[in-house]
């Protein structure tokens, strides 16, 4: 089994920064990629960033050059520091990890229960 456990959500004004954090725990016998995704009411659940095997990362157009998505690989913890924050940028983001929890060498998927980012003045 495989938890993840997200923190770092809140209300911030325009233009303010915030930093997500997800930590995986449980049995996990190898790691393919750990991301975020957000998502609003009414909306399809989207990629924020997302951070693959020994590091390439991927960023949707709307937040590149003010996210960051890093990694601890020691700690199975991804991170998500958020500059810049916009109106738009309100949304609960879940965490996702891409891995083998099972330990038969497929790559599973799993997430978070989310965290609400609220950006308003």
């Amino acid at each position: 089994q495989v938890q993840l456990v997200e923190s770092g959500g809140g209300l911030v004004q325009p233009g303010g920064s915030l930093r997500l954090s997800c930590a995986a725990s449980g049995s996990i016998f190898s790691i393919y990629a750990m991301g975020w995704y957000r998502q609003v009411p009414g909306k399809q659940r989207e990629l924020v960033a997302d951070i693959i095997g020994g590091g390439r990362t991927n960023y949707a157009d709307s937040v590149k050059g003010r996210f960051t998505i890093s990694r601890d690989n020691a700690k199975n913890t991804v991170h998500l520091q958020m500059n810049s924050l916009k109106p738009e940028d309100t949304a609960v983001y879940y965490c996702r990890l891409g891995g083998d929890g099972r330990g038969d060498g497929r790559t599973y998927y799993y997430w978070g229960v989310g965290t609400q980012v609220t950006v308003s003045s």
